[in-house]
């Protein structure tokens, strides 16, 4: 079992390497790509800036906790997509076919179809949210607990997507159900916990877990506690397996295009 999780890691970095090269062709195009989401990301700090000139807490958090907030959002963002960047298209490769060209191949179908691609610009995402760690306090023990909180919340996120996107196999316009989880994940985990309340709340620990991808895990760098970081760890575990059965069940309905392509 061991071997073979590691054989499928090994191929999904190798996987991820060639797709960097083919970036790489560009180089001009692939840094600059970078070097603007890094400006975009800090560019949204601003407004807070603003609103904590105003009042000095914003839902139980100072400026500084959400800049580490924005931050780690930004790594599991950048995390997702950059090495599970098919993952967000997967209903397309489900509903046009394309998932004929990785049934054929003796590799698992999912992450050879998610990792077949990167998005260079998600590299800046990962790199903005290390230059917030430096400048909420750099330390080795929260730089490697950053970096273990944010690949885990990375892996749920995926995780989210994939289940969600694996509703192809049985619908088939899931794409606004598939773009509309991708926009509450995205979008509400910028903001602190605090300002929600009631359904809102509950909806962030079930149907839309960014609870344990990023709150969690934030208050786990703000406070470290370690039954917070094992209930991340188990849920990451669970959501990753639980991806994995999806898919496959759905993947035993999945019809082929007989679409003819191949993959090198």
């Amino acid at each position: 079992m061991l071997m073979v999780a590691k054989n499928q890691i090994k191929v999904m970095l190798l996987t991820t390497k060639y797709a960097v090269m083919r970036e790489l062709l560009n180089k001009a195009t692939f840094f600059t790509n970078v070097i603007f989401m890094i400006l975009n990301n800090a560019s949204f700090i601003i407004q807070w800036i603003v609103l904590f000139s105003i009042r000095e807490e914003i839902g139980g958090f100072t400026l500084k906790q959400v800049l580490l907030l924005w931050g780690f959002a930004s790594f599991i963002y950048g995390f997702s997509h950059f090495f599970f960047k098919k993952s967000f298209e997967l209903y397309d490769t489900i509903n046009t076919g394309k998932l004929d060209a990785y049934l054929v191949q003796p590799k698992n179908v999912l992450i050879q179809s998610i990792t077949s691609d990167v998005e260079p610009s998600a590299l800046g995402d990962i790199l903005y949210g290390y230059i917030v760690l430096v400048i909420y306090g750099f330390t080795i023990k929260r730089f490697l607990l950053f970096t273990l909180l944010g690949t885990l919340g990375g892996l749920i996120v995926t995780s989210i997507t994939v289940i969600a996107n694996s509703l192809s196999f049985w619908l088939s316009r899931s794409d606004a159900i598939c773009d509309t989880v991708e926009h509450l994940t995205t979008n509400f985990s910028t903001y602190p916990e605090g300002i929600f309340k009631g359904f809102m709340k509950i909806l962030f620990y079930t149907i839309i877990p960014i609870g344990f991808a990023v709150y969690i895990p934030v208050k786990t760098m703000l406070e470290f506690k370690l039954e917070l970081l094992l209930i991340v760890i188990g849920f990451a575990i669970f959501i990753v397996s639980l991806s994995f059965i999806i898919f496959n069940i759905g993947l035993r309905r999945y019809s082929s295009s007989n679409l003819m392509s191949a993959r090198i």
